[in-house]
Formats: structure tokens, sequence, C-alpha cells
């Protein structure tokens, strides 16, 4: 930039920042253009084999303008699409267009690439808005109970932390005592883990990175997403809990280690682990997440990744803030190019590449001799037969990961790989950092694939790594394995609260997956409601921040009230099977950490709601004791039914002909003088009434109570599930609590 004058300059930025193009050193109309063809014969016959001589031919061999570039091919499309880059002008296109083939040119778009995307996704901009309102999380300190950490990652750098908060009262154990810093401030290690809070694993240092890492440029696997990462509060401070090693967590260290982080000072405890959904009396992450929230401290739980099945959901306490996953919109994107023409999207995060177009024979695994519970699913040592060499190998999911997948095709002396995803993941497709060309594809398009190998002698096939794609229209989409609600331990209440990103997110590794260099700058995409978990502990850190007198309730409560329910194509948010997501998989939608830090109003829910709750869960007073750590007896309470618990949603579970009502009270956090209307989305079947219809506040903090009744207005049997919505809306704020009915 030096040659150019500071005008050229500002224009240069204004540019970046509006994804423009500019010449500065030539003013032509000429520039680059992705151009869509057709083979004339309605397929690729052996006349196109030479592709770029076919398309050398669309483009004028002179120019009458001097002034302007002579076109030029820039890049050979094979598998991406029918078509090629090339630099162009208006005129150029406009000859174009007389030619047999042509379909369609459209100028190229530059995109600001980004690593932790999902950061951008939620509407977090450096120096502006939420942001920076928020102090990025200063001061605030996040219990990571994982895997432990890789301290050495520049994710962890402490350069422009603030000191460490004088309530902190936590240690760095063993080995840590030199690596601990203004970042992370605290490390320890539980039994199972052994020993040091060094994470083997990667999971730990991947959840830590995402909610609170510091800004580490150049970030990327195999070159995709590269960009800067940065976790969710990049100034939080981070505080690890080891409890689980590479198989498994142990529930007593679970609960060592919310012990301790509770004495220590944490302000949020992130947890992405849980088990299977139980009653709260026998669930140990319920019980400290219990304790945890009577200080004070936001518990933030993956809700597990067992969709799409319905009733699966885990961490479904009300004390504790569910996350269920989506999609950002980035993708990872590859492309598998048949013999016979036929092209199949999918993803991978394999090293970029356009100008390969070799094609390869095709073997299907799950022909290959050996024992048939390892050979389809290509698990490792089983791939025996020599005739693998130098094929793309299709294999089934399941059994080992992709990676290992992966690597046992290339120990086969494969080639490529491509991965056929269970059906039930509809169009949920992970970008796995594989160590040869590989991609993973929908169960429909694998079928597909699976047809024409088994149609002829020899079928062929090539992999294209296109790479980073951004502007996903459908996103957020849930993702296949995020579980679903209704809640098994409570129904009454709508689990899960709430959705974020958790679909192939970059973040910090310990080791390096590809072929970086540096060693202490690696980086790793994962999938699962482990990702979306620390998205939302880090949204929760930016909220402590900016409202340090919030309980944990209110902070939920804002989260959850202010979530959104449209994609970016502002159509519904849809599933795995791009069908508008029910309430059981979205809760309360997506979130929208900006508006979560205007809420108008919150919901909160004191410590002593929890007992009649409890006791009408039926549990026995030995249970409810357990979980309070104090003696009670049900019998001397008024018990609640679940829906009767101060929460920011509602679900009616078995709603018959007797109608059912139930009070809120909702707390004023917004303008002192504010005047709130209700509106009810309509229920098929279903009467809601609201009383009052209006709210009227005059001061901060002043609470206000409704109550809603729920009727039944259909003489129908079947039991079916009905979802809208009860909002509060003011001239400034908007109040959304969505609701589930269930009708008997």
């Amino acid at each position: 930039m030096a040659q150019y004058s500071s005008v050229l300059t500002v224009i240069g930025l204004i540019c970046v920042l509006l994804s423009c193009t500019t010449n500065a050193t030539k003013q032509n109309n000429s520039q680059i253009y992705i151009v869509h063809c057709q083979f004339p014969d309605g397929e690729r016959t052996a006349k196109y084999q030479d592709l770029e001589s076919w398309y050398l031919s669309f483009l004028p061999t002179t120019t009458s303008d001097s002034s302007r570039e002579a076109p030029r091919l820039i890049y050979s499309y094979r598998n991406v699409l029918t078509g090629f880059a090339a630099k162009l002008s208006q005129e150029d296109i406009k000859e174009m267009e007389k030619m047999e083939g042509f379909v369609s040119a459209r100028p190229q778009q530059l995109l600001k690439l980004h690593t932790t995307h999902s950061v951008n996704f939620l509407g977090l901009q450096q120096n502006m808005g939420f942001w920076k309102d928020s102090n990025y999380g200063k001061g605030v300190i996040i219990g990571v109970i994982d895997s432990g950490i890789f301290p050495d990652h520049p994710s962890f750098s402490d350069v422009g932390m603030p000191p460490i908060p004088a309530k902190w009262k936590g240690v760095c154990e063993s080995d840590f005592a030199t690596k601990c810093n203004n970042k992370l401030i605290g490390a320890r290690s539980y039994q199972l883990a052994n020993g040091s809070p060094i994470d083997n694993d990667g999971h730990g240092t991947h959840t830590a990175s995402t909610t609170a890492g510091a800004f580490v440029k150049g970030a990327n696997v195999y070159g995709n997403a590269n960009g800067t990462a940065v976790g969710v509060a990049p100034l939080a401070h981070i505080a690890i809990y080891k409890v689980c090693n590479s198989d498994s967590c142990s529930d007593t260290d679970i609960l060592a280690a919310m012990d301790s982080a509770i004495d220590d000072g944490v302000d949020i405890l992130s947890m992405s682990l849980g088990g299977s959904p139980v009653p709260f009396y026998a669930d140990s992450i319920a019980f400290g997440a219990y304790a945890a929230t009577e200080r004070g401290i936001l518990v933030s739980c993956s809700a597990g990744n067992s969709g799409p099945s319905i009733i699966t959901a885990a961490n479904t306490a009300p004390w504790i803030l569910t996350v269920g996953a989506s999609t950002i919109d980035r993708k990872i994107k590859a492309t598998v190019t048949l013999g016979n023409t036929e092209e199949f999207e999918g993803e991978s995060a394999y090293r970029p590449q356009i100008s390969d177009s070799t094609f390869f024979t095709l073997y299907d695994a799950a022909k290959s001799i050996g024992d048939p519970s390892e050979t389809p699913y290509c698990k490792p040592g089983s791939l025996t037969d020599p005739s693998i060499k130098g094929k793309i190998v299709i294999c089934l999911p399941g059994v080992v990961s992709n990676i290992e997948k992966g690597q046992a095709v290339k120990d086969a002396g494969g080639v490529g790989m491509i991965v056929i995803n269970p059906s039930q993941y509809g169009v949920t497709k992970s970008a796995d950092a594989h160590v040869l060309p590989a991609l993973v594809v929908s169960a429909a398009d694998g079928t597909k694939i699976l047809d024409y190998t088994n149609s002829i002698s020899n079928p062929t096939a090539t992999i294209t790594i296109q790479g980073t794609i951004i502007g996903d229209k459908n996103a957020p989409i849930v993702a296949a394995f995020s579980s679903r609600g209704p809640s098994k331990p409570n129904p009454g209440i709508l689990k899960p609260d709430i959705i974020g990103p958790g679909v192939n997110i970059l973040a910090a590794w310990p080791t390096s997956v590809d072929d970086n260099k540096n060693t202490k700058s690696t980086f790793n995409i994962i999938s699962g409601t482990s990702m979306s978990c620390p998205h939302l502990s880090g949204v929760a850190a930016l909220l402590k921040s900016t409202h340090p007198d919030w309980s944990p309730a209110a902070i939920k409560s804002a989260i959850m009230t202010t979530a959104y329910t449209l994609n970016l194509d502002n159509s519904p948010i849809l599933d795995e099977k791009l069908l508008p997501a029910d309430i059981f998989a979205i809760g309360a939608g997506h979130v929208n950490p900006s508006r979560a830090n205007d809420p108008g109003l919150v919901y909160d829910t004191p410590s002593e709601d929890y007992l009649p709750y409890l006791c009408g869960l039926g549990y026995t007073n030995a249970q409810v004791g357990s979980l309070l750590r104090r003696t009670v007896n049900c019998l001397e309470v008024k018990s609640i039914p679940e829906a009767q618990l101060n929460y920011p949603s509602f679900s009616i579970f078995g709603l018959g002909s007797t109608p059912q009502t139930y009070t809120r009270t909702v707390t004023n956090v917004g303008d002192v003088a504010s005047s709130y209307k209700v509106e009810i989305a309509s229920l098929i079947g279903v009467s809601v009434e609201v009383v009052p219809t209006e709210l009227n506040f005059s001061e901060l903090n002043q609470k206000l109570t409704y109550q809603v009744t729920f009727s039944k207005t259909t003489s129908s049997s079947k039991v079916v599930v009905v979802e809208g919505f009860l909002k509060w809306t003011s001239t400034r704020h908007s109040v959304r609590s969505p609701i589930a009915v269930v009708l008997v």
C-alpha cells in the first residue's frame, strides 16, 4: 500500500468492509466473474474431456478496447461446478451469451473470512456494540469442567488481560504453577484425570478457547477457515477443572470439581458433559449445579448428542442453562464427482485443492473380504484387500471416528474416502481434518453413490475440497445430533432452553491435526453440543460483566426471551430434514447476545421456589432434602406443578378438558417508566387467556405478576403437541416466552 496515496488507502479499507472490488492500477471495467456452463450434449462426453480448452473457447481472443485488460482464464473448475473463473468485461460477457453452452456469469464476491466465525455469526464485532459494552467479559471468571487444557497455546496468552480478581481463591496444581497467568488463573485435576491438568484429549482445550480464548491470528486447519480465532468472552479469566480422560468422566470427580469451583470464586461454570436423563435426585450435575446457582454461579451445560430422537435431552434441571447445537453460515465445502458427471456436496477440512481432477476407481468397503462388523466401517486393520490401493473407498458411519476411518484407508493404500452419514443426520455433516482427500455426504447422496458404484464394472470419482464458503442462508439449522426434549425428568419445563453454534467449530487444540509447523498454535474443527455450550457460557460471562447484580436465573431469562426463531433467509429455523424445527429442538430459539444485554423484563426464580417445585415432582423428603442440603417435609409445603415455576417458557404437559392456570412474575430491568402489552400467537386447539393484558412499570427492578390460563378447544382425543408464544411488547422491548402444549 506504500505506493498508493492515503485516499486510495482509505478507499481500499472501505472496500474491504463493504466486500466490494476495485482496481487501483487500471481504470477499466474488467473484473473477475464465475461463469456457469452446460455441456451442449447434456452430459460430459469424450468431446469435453479437455475442459480447459472448452472453457478457453468462450473467451474472446482479442479486445477492441486497448484501455482494458484482455479476457484471462483464472480457474478451470472440474468438480465444484461446470464452468470457470475469468477476468472479463461486460462486452466479453455479452459475446459469451451468444455461445452454445453458456448459462450465466456473476461477479466474484470478496468475503472476509474468520476462524471462530461463530463469534461474528453471533453479532459480536470488535470495538463495537455489545462486545465493547461488556468489555469482552473483563473481570468474569469462567470455570471449565472438562478434560484439562494445553496451557502453552496462544489462545491462553494473558497479553492485555486485567489482573486476577481479588475474590479468586483457586490454585494452579502440580506442573501448572508456572503455566498459569492472568488468563488461565486456575488449574486442578481430579482422580480419573490422572494427576496433571494437561489436556491429553483436546476437548477441554477446545471448549475453553471457545468460551474465553484470546485473539489469535492465522488460525486454520489445512488452510480452511483462515483468520483470527477468538472466544466469546476474550477478556474473561479461565479456571480449568480436569475431570475427564479420553474415555469418560467420573461423577465423583465432577462433584468434587464443582465443589472446588464454588469455593474458588467462579462466576460461570461451563460443562460440556453429561449422561442419560435421570431424576434430579440421581443426577450429580443437577446436585452440583443447584449448589452453584444458590451461590450466584450460572451453570451452562450441553444438552447431549443423542438427537434427533425425542426425550433425549440431558442436564435439564431448571436451574441449568441447557444448550442445544446449531450450524453457522460457514461451510467447509467438498464435492465428489462421479464418472457419470453426477456431483454431490459434502464437507471436509482437508487441504483445499482446485487443480487436481484425477478420477480414481471407487471401492465399496462393505464388499471387502473380512469381518462384516468392521470392514464396512473402515475400522483400522480391517481393510486388507490389496485392490484398495489407488482407489477412493466408501465407508459407512459409526464404530470408529471418521479420522480413524481415513487413516485406515490411507494405510491400506487408498487415495480418498467418502463417508456416508446415517440417514437420521439429514443435512448435518462434519468437516473433519482428514489425513487424505475425504468428505462426508448425506445418506440420500450416499445411496446414489453406492447405486452408481454397484451398477458398472469400473465406477470412478474425484474429490475436490473447495474450502471455506460463507453465506448459507439456511443458517442456523438445528444439528441432527442435538438432543431433543421434552425433558424426561420434568416435562413441565421446556428443554433445551436455547440453541447456539455447535457444528464444525474451529478452536484451539493441543496438537497439530494437519501439517502446521507451529506446534503451539494449533487448531481443530469439531462438532457437538459440547461446542455450543461454551458459546453460551461466554455469552453469560458478557452479561455478567454488564449486569453484575443479575442472578443466574435473570441471565438465563435474558438469553431466552430475546432469542430469535428465524434464519438468515427470514424463514423459520429448520432442522436436519430442512423442515421447520419444533419447539423441543430449539427451545426459546437461537441466542442473540446483543439483544440479551437489554431484555426489558426478566423472569427471576428465587431459591425458595425450588422446594415446592421439587415436592411437586413427587420426590420423597429424603430426595428433596439431599438436593437442597437440608431437612424438608413436603407434607408441610404447598407443592406446585412444574409449569408453575417462574420460568421464561411454558411447557403444559397434558392439557385435557380442565383448564390450567399458571402465574408468572416479571422484573423490570429496562426503562424506568414503561408499559407492556401482551401478544399471543394462536395455538391450534388451545385458548390462551392472559390477565392482565397490560403491565405498567414506574421504577426499575419493580416486579409485576400475571396469570395465563390454557384451555383445550378441540374435541379430538389424539395426543397432539402444539406450540406458540406469549410476548410482552413495549415501545422498545419485546419479551418472548415460547409455549409448548401437549394435548391429551
